[in-house]
């Protein structure tokens, strides 16, 4: 394949498929530059479930990139290369940390949350029942964004009050269009309202995944257990991908049904289930569109003869991959039928995401609840006027406004 001129991937994230179109033009991967990184797409699902699960490729950029060191100090999006947890980590770093954070998403600790997250949603329609009928209302707002937020907030320990105040600061750690002071503000103060939990955590514990992290210990190591950078990062770990990819799915999976009536008619006649909207959802729109970044520790040949080179890094594109035609028939279409459902959205191999089993049971609780107490809901706005997130790497809307129709209309 001829060289071509690197692809720059669009900040505001705002035409996914047509970039998905230029990536698939471009072969199982390309090079691409993201914020002024250059890095290599991966699109072609069947050679990036190879890298995600090669020993070749590491997360750990510190260790196993040439640039982190001019790059970390002045990269809008520093953050998802420079912390210290298991999303950074490779190889035994990466198993001590998995195994201390494991027990905290156990089955026993997820099942535990099912009637809790039934009563927060009960509480959310409850408090969208009382409103004028037929207002439109924000559903991401009211529903998407509070339940996650209440979800790993319990998890977590952090009391009520103070929940508001992490989701301003998770928020703008998905923004790829603010510069490099403005989200090097925001790490700071998120750093800031860790340490101030962490620091009531160790003098008030309690029964929750803040307090677990603080006691855990490595039974094949020194017995220091987590470092305090690495219990601060985990808990970053933690709060982000608990809650913001979980508030886009719900999002996503409104939006598709209600804007194709055939998908509820399916649900409706038994033809599929909450679960399939799930997993369709997670594979047509994955919360996480690029996911930054991963290095290559020797030269690694592509399918077309290319070659990513040692020290070079990775941008794994979730989202193409999910959607590529070699993949799936007809595979830009939402589909709760589609026999296979297969998808990248939580990872694939060692890194893949340890809350899945969470977030498949806040998105589906919430999905039925709300169709249940407001089966004739119907968007407020023409789909059209939907506008996604200004960002590369979230997926989700930057409001859902719908008009709710309880089942005695």
């Amino acid at each position: 394949m001829s060289e071509q001129p690197i692809l720059v991937l669009d900040p505001t994230g705002s035409n996914p498929h047509a970039e998905h179109q230029a990536l698939y033009a471009r072969g199982p991967a390309t090079q691409v530059d993201i914020l002024g990184v250059s890095a290599w797409s991966v699109s072609d699902p069947a050679f990036l479930k190879q890298l995600l699960t090669s020993n070749a490729v590491s997360k750990d950029g510190r260790r196993h990139w040439p640039a982190f060191d001019d790059t970390v100090t002045v990269w809008p999006l520093a953050l998802w290369i420079a912390v210290r947890n298991m999303f950074t980590a490779y190889g035994g770093d990466h198993r001590r940390l998995r195994r201390m954070i494991a027990p905290a998403f156990s089955a026993r600790r997820v099942q535990a949350m099912q009637p809790v997250i039934e009563q927060i949603v009960s509480r959310l329609l409850d408090d969208l029942a009382q409103l004028p009928a037929g207002m439109a209302v924000d559903l991401r707002d009211r529903l998407a964004y509070p339940l996650p937020i209440a979800v790993i907030g319990q998890l977590m320990g952090v009391p009520e009050q103070q929940r508001a105040g992490f989701r301003a600061g998770v928020d703008p750690v998905f923004d790829s269009t603010l510069t490099t002071q403005q989200a090097t503000a925001n790490t700071a103060a998120l750093y800031q309202a860790l340490d101030a939990l962490i620091t009531a955590k160790r003098t008030a514990p309690g029964d929750d995944m803040t307090s677990l992290l603080i006691d855990s210990r490595d039974d094949e190591g020194d017995g220091t257990g987590l470092t305090n950078e690495e219990l601060r990062d985990t808990l970053v770990l933690m709060i982000s991908a608990g809650y913001e990819t979980t508030v886009n799915v719900i999002d996503q999976a409104v939006t598709a049904l209600l804007t194709d009536p055939d998908q509820l008619a399916h649900l409706r006649a038994g033809r599929a289930d909450w679960d399939d909207v799930v997993e369709e959802t997670l594979r047509a729109h994955p919360a996480v569109k690029h996911l930054p970044l991963r290095y290559a520790l020797t030269d690694i040949p592509l399918p077309d003869g290319r070659i990513i080179g040692a020290g070079e890094a990775i941008l794994a594109s979730y989202a193409a991959a999910n959607r590529h035609p070699d993949w799936h028939d007809d595979a830009d279409r939402f589909d709760i039928t589609r026999p296979s459902k297969e998808h990248l959205a939580f990872g694939h191999g060692v890194h893949f995401c340890l809350g899945a089993p969470l977030a498949r049971l806040e998105v589906a609780t919430a999905l039925r609840m709300i169709f249940e107490r407001f089966p004739h809901m119907e968007l407020a706005v023409p789909d059209s006027d939907l506008k996604l997130l200004p960002t590369l790497i979230s997926n989700g809307h930057q409001t859902l406004p719908v008009r709710l129709r309880p089942a005695t209309d």
